[in-house]
C-alpha cells in the first residue's frame, strides 16, 4: 500500500492574495484583511471601529469602490459604506445586524501547464491513498481525478473532503484507489479550546476500508501558517492544534486501531516547540527518520528544500511505520533554479510549477503491518 501527502495550493483557482509571486507584497493585506473580517463581525460598531474600517478599505484598495484588486465588499442587504461624490467613504451601519454581506477574496487561475504538473506530480506517485492539502472543494478534487489524473494513469474511486474553517477554499481532503473505500469521516471544525475553534482548515479522520479486511485510519492536516500574524499567537495556535492531533492519535490506539497515519503540512519544523506535543515521547513516528526514506540529499518539503523548510509530514503508528519497505520525496513538479533536483522537462518557469511543497511517499507492507498489529 501507498500512502502519500501533497499541499497542492489549489486546483483550479486560487485567492489572487496568496499566489506566490506576490505574497511577501500581500503578507500586510491578509493581515489587515484578518482584521477587518473580525471587526466586521461585531454586533456594534464604536466611532472607533468605524474609523478603522474606513482605513482599512482604503488600504486594501476599496476606498472608491467595491471591487479592490485582491478582494471586494459584498453589500448584499442594507449598506455598510457609502462613497458620496467628491466625499469621504462613510461607514453608515452602526453594527453587523444593519448589513448582510462579507468581504469575498478575489480569485485566479493557475496556468494550464502548472494544473498538468499538479497532476503529473500525482499520478506518478500512484498513491492508494493519499492526503491532499489545500483543495478548493469536493467537485474540484473529482474533477481533478478524473479529468487530470486519470488520463495519466488512474483515477481514484474515492474523493471526499469537507469544507473546513477557512473561507479562502484551502481545505483537506483524501482521495483513495478502487480497492480502498472511505468508509466514514469524522469531522473536527467545531473543537474548540477557550471558546476558540482548535483548527484553521479541519482535522477529519477518514477511515479506509484495506484490502483482506481491517482498516486504516488517516488524519489529514493543514496547521496554523507562519505567514500573518504575530510569531508567538501563530506558534500558540499549532500547539494547541498539535495537542488535539495527538489527542485523536491517541484515543484511536486507545480504541484499538494500530494502523493510524498523520500526515499533512504541519508548517513547522521536527525540532519546533508547537510540534512537540505530538512529535514527543510516544506520538506517531516520522517516516523521514525510517532507514529506507531518500530525500535525495535535501530535507526541507517546500521551496528550497532546506532543513529549515521540512513541514510536510507522514507520521505512523508503531505497527505502520515497522512495515514501511520504501518512502522519500517527490520534487519533480517542484521550481529550482539551482538545478538541485531534477525538474519536468516542461518546467521552465516558476509559474509553472505543481507547487511550492513537494509531495511525500511511504510504501508498506500490509501483511506485514497486520502482523505487527496483532502482535500488540
Amino acid at each position: 500500500m501507498r500512502i502519500a501527502t501533497f499541499n497542492v495550493e489549489n486546483l483550479f483557482d486560487r485567492a489572487r492574495i496568496l499566489a506566490a509571486d506576490t505574497w511577501e507584497a500581500n503578507r500586510e493585506h491578509l493581515e489587515q484583511y484578518a482584521t477587518l473580517t473580525r471587526i466586521l463581525q461585531q454586533d456594534v460598531y464604536a466611532p472607533e471601529d468605524k474609523a478603522r474600517i474606513a482605513e482599512l478599505l482604503v488600504a486594501l484598495g476599496l476606498g472608491s469602490s467595491d471591487q479592490g484588486p485582491l478582494m471586494r465588499l459584498r453589500q448584499n442587504r442594507g449598506r455598510l459604506v457609502t462613497r458620496p461624490p467628491g466625499g469621504d467613504l462613510r461607514i453608515v451601519a452602526d453594527g453587523r445586524g444593519d448589513w448582510i454581506g462579507w468581504l469575498e477574496l478575489r480569485r485566479e487561475s493557475p496556468t494550464e501547464l502548472a494544473l498538468r504538473h499538479t497532476a503529473q506530480v500525482v499520478a506518478d506517485l500512484a498513491p492508494d491513498v493519499i492526503g491532499v492539502v489545500e483543495a478548493e472543494d469536493r467537485t474540484a478534487l473529482g474533477r481533478f481525478s478524473h479529468d487530470l489524473v486519470g488520463p495519466l494513469g488512474e483515477e481514484f474511486r474515492h474523493v471526499m473532503l469537507v469544507d473546513g474553517n477557512d473561507e479562502r477554499g484551502i481545505d483537506v481532503g483524501l482521495m483513495t484507489g478502487a480497492g480502498y473505500p472511505i468508509r466514514r469521516i469524522t469531522s473536527h471544525v467545531d473543537d474548540t479550546v477557550g471558546g476558540s475553534r482548535v483548527f484553521s482548515r479541519d482535522c477529519p479522520e477518514f477511515e479506509v476500508g484495506l484490502p483482506g479486511g481491517g482498516r486504516l485510519v488517516v488524519l489529514v492536516n493543514h496547521l496554523k501558517s507562519k505567514g500573518y500574524g504575530s510569531q508567538a499567537a501563530s506558534n500558540r495556535t499549532r500547539t494547541r492544534q498539535a495537542t488535539r492531533i495527538r489527542e485523536l492519535y491517541d484515543a484511536r490506539l486507545e480504541s484499538g486501531d494500530e494502523l493510524v497515519v498523520v500526515l499533512g503540512d504541519l508548517n513547522d519544523t521536527p525540532d519546533s516547540d508547537p510540534l512537540a506535543p505530538l512529535l514527543g515521547d510516544g506520538g506517531p513516528r516520522d517516516v523521514s527518520t525510517h532507514p529506507s526514506f531518500d530525500d535525495g540529499g535535501w530535507p526541507g518539503t517546500y521551496t528550497t528544500g532546506r532543513a529549515g523548510n521540512k513541514i510536510d509530514y507522514i507520521l505512523c503508528s508503531p505497527a505502520l511505520h515497522a512495515a514501511i519497505t520504501a518512502s522519500g520525496v517527490h520534487r519533480r513538479g517542484v521550481w529550482t533554479a539551482s538545478g538541485r533536483w531534477e525538474m519536468y522537462p516542461t518546467l521552465t518557469r516558476e509559474l509553472d510549477a505543481a507547487s511550492d511543497h513537494h509531495a511525500l511517499w511511504v510504501d508498506v507492507d500490509l501483511d506485514l503491518a497486520f502482523a505487527e498489529a496483532l502482535a500488540r
